[in-house]
């Protein structure tokens, strides 16, 4: 005896075709869970005025989509060095700095790993000086008083300068001042120069009418790193990929609407639009983020051997055995 169906062939189609709505739509909901790390229950970031991709994320909440569980924390500094003191003590778990932040971070023996970098932006840095200066050149640094925030990689940009010039490191003296103690000493004249990057650099050029004595061209490829505990990624190594998705997701958006951005960082970092406008448009197009690749490794570790002829550091460093998962 047959059964009869409680549903007409027609129905039957409609219903299945249904179902497989409901699947394909059910599948494209879950995807996004099996990429993020459900382990992380806490992120603290340090990031500064200069990391336009972090402060895109915040804003837009991405790393709090990626790791929904976790409590998402963020912390600005003036510089990179304090950004990696606070990793080395455990204040942070992820920060962003120039490339001469981590030399110094790892000469001390202080814990990191380098888990992805950014495109060399080196029109994005300079040496400046007052738009009446004397300086033309160079070699007419020596014997002048140069501002800068030691350990940052305005330091790497100096020390490169003063070596093209064919001078000797005694030739200047260095001030070191945080970036807003520096624009302070610059706009007074107590200083002849100063060594600093963007946003500072545009805020420079464009309110005090700063000169470029020389910008990082030829003389630092001005690489932005993203850096980590290396207890929080050890602890959650599938966090690594999650993290420069979202920077890249966040570059993504800053690339198609620059000038939104721009009010953005002007609002979050009370910059005038114009420096904000100059400061972006400054940036590499694109300014994704990357595993290191060798190229740039060798890169920073030429800046190393640098400092550690130079004696800045004390001694020599070896820069692939603090990049997360380098073979």
């Amino acid at each position: 005896m047959q059964h009869q169906s409680l549903f007409s062939k027609n129905q039957w189609t409609q219903l299945i075709k249904r179902l497989s709505v409901v699947t394909v739509l059910g599948l494209t909901i879950a995807a996004p869970a099996w990429a993020i790390d459900p382990t992380v229950k806490e992120l603290r970031i340090g990031f500064q005025k200069s990391s336009i991709n972090f402060a895109i994320a915040k804003q837009q909440k991405l790393f709090e989509q990626e790791f929904p569980n976790a409590k998402v924390t963020w912390n600005e500094f003036p510089a990179g060095p304090q950004i990696l003191e606070a990793l080395a003590v455990g204040s942070l778990d992820v920060g962003v700095t120039g490339d001469t932040p981590p030399v110094y971070a790892q000469a001390a023996g202080k814990p990191l790993y380098y888990i992805a970098y950014e495109a060399a932006k080196p029109l994005a840095s300079a040496i400046l000086v007052p738009k009446n200066s004397q300086l033309k050149q160079l070699k007419d640094l020596k014997g002048k008083r140069i501002a800068l925030q030691k350990g940052s990689s305005s330091h790497y940009l100096l020390v490169q300068a003063v070596r093209k010039a064919g001078l000797n490191w005694s030739d200047i003296t260095p001030i070191w001042l945080t970036p807003a103690d520096a624009r302070a000493a610059f706009q007074k004249g107590a200083v002849d120069a100063w060594a600093i990057w963007d946003p500072y650099f545009a805020s420079a050029q464009l309110e005090d009418q700063a000169r470029v004595l020389a910008s990082g061209k030829g003389l630092s490829p001005n690489y932005t790193f993203y850096l980590a505990a290396p207890n929080f990624v050890k602890q959650h190594p599938k966090s690594v990929s999650g993290l420069i998705k979202q920077i890249n997701q966040a570059d993504k958006w800053v690339q198609s609407h620059q000038a939104e951005t721009a009010t953005a960082i002007g609002q979050s970092t009370g910059l005038k639009p114009a420096t904000s406008d100059l400061f972006i448009k400054r940036r590499p197009r694109p300014s994704s983020a990357a595993p290191l690749s060798s190229k740039v490794i060798a890169e920073q570790q030429q800046l190393a051997d640098i400092f550690t002829q130079q004696g800045i550091i004390p001694k020599p460093i070896s820069i692939k055995q603090a990049v997360w998962g380098a073979k």
